[in-house]
């Protein structure tokens, strides 16, 4: 069976927006972008003015001599037991985080959810005793690729059933039935899965990771198509790639799932070597520089 929900913890989210199964979802403050990060705020006083002559300028103050540079004041040269610390003992007041890992925001506006409520994707669920599966009205091999395929990996970020259990199911059974009808598609595919990416939350990556490693191995050249596009790709990777559990000589049992992010991305980093071609690696080290070779190794 195919394990799609992350670590096995996955937990549904219910927008308020999407209303009852008889009713469409409502529209989204477009401001809020799948993935998007807001600038820090900054005081007006330290904002430059526009100059005489034109150009952006700080206001500098006259120098006071309690601010200047004084020995053993700096981090210059010096050891990490004499470092100063960056923490003011007094107050507790630290630096600000990064926020590097925290999640960011994933609106239910995905193009899938909106085909789908107004019935535009021939699909249905099929409910058996097994478990769930789609009922596909149109075979998937005479769909138009250019059209659905995009739409599906659109999907792919939802958090809130049935739209991701059909969008990610439908993913896979589009790759395993699309085989030359993949490889035109490949550049509408990016911002989709770029978009999902960005959200940082460890549920998406992983099923689009898991769908990335079915889309490299669907089809012949898929894997030398994506090599231009790991700048858009590999940078959340990269910040996610040492995510791993630290259990000691523990077992984990969960392993079957797939669903510890940093042996997922590692996993997906060979499958795009193997199948990428002669410029594979050097791309994937360009943009993740503790990656080794597991074809020159």
């Amino acid at each position: 069976m195919r394990k799609v929900c992350g670590d096995g913890s996955f937990r549904e989210i219910k927008f308020k927006q999407t209303n009852s199964c008889f009713d469409a979802s409502e529209p989204v403050n477009p401001r809020i972008r799948p993935g998007g990060h807001y600038q820090t705020h900054v005081v007006a006083e330290e904002l430059p003015s526009l100059h005489a002559n034109g150009e952006y300028v700080h206001q500098i103050g006259k120098p006071n001599p309690e601010h200047f540079l004084r020995g053993h004041s700096g981090s210059g040269g010096m050891c990490s037991s004499l470092n100063p610390k960056t923490i003011d003992m007094t107050t507790g007041v630290g630096p600000p985080k990064a926020g590097a890992f925290t999640k960011r925001a994933n609106p239910p506006n995905t193009e899938f959810r909106r085909f789908y409520e107004r019935g535009d994707l021939p699909i249905a669920i099929n409910h058996q005793a097994s478990g769930n599966m789609i009922s596909w009205k149109v075979e998937p091999e005479l769909l138009d690729y250019h059209h659905y395929l995009p739409i599906f990996f659109d999907g792919l970020r939802e958090r809130e059933e049935p739209y991701r259990f059909l969008a990610i199911e439908g993913a896979f059974n589009l790759l395993a039935k699309g085989g030359s009808k993949i490889l035109p598609v490949i550049p509408q595919l990016i911002i989709p899965i770029k978009t999902a990416l960005n959200t940082r939350d460890p549920d998406v990556i992983a099923t689009v990771l898991k769908v990335l490693q079915e889309l490299v191995v669907s089809g012949d050249m898929i894997g030398e198509a994506l090599v231009p596009y790991y700048r858009q790709i590999l940078p959340v990777l990269n910040i996610f790639k040492q995510c791993n559990m630290n259990i000691g000589d523990k077992i984990d049992y969960g392993q079957r799932k797939r669903g510890t992010l940093g042996d997922l991305i590692s996993e997906t980093l060979e499958i795009f070597e193997k199948h990428g071609g002669e410029d594979a690696f050097i791309n994937i080290k360009y943009m993740i520089p503790t990656y080794e070779s597991c074809v020159l190794n």
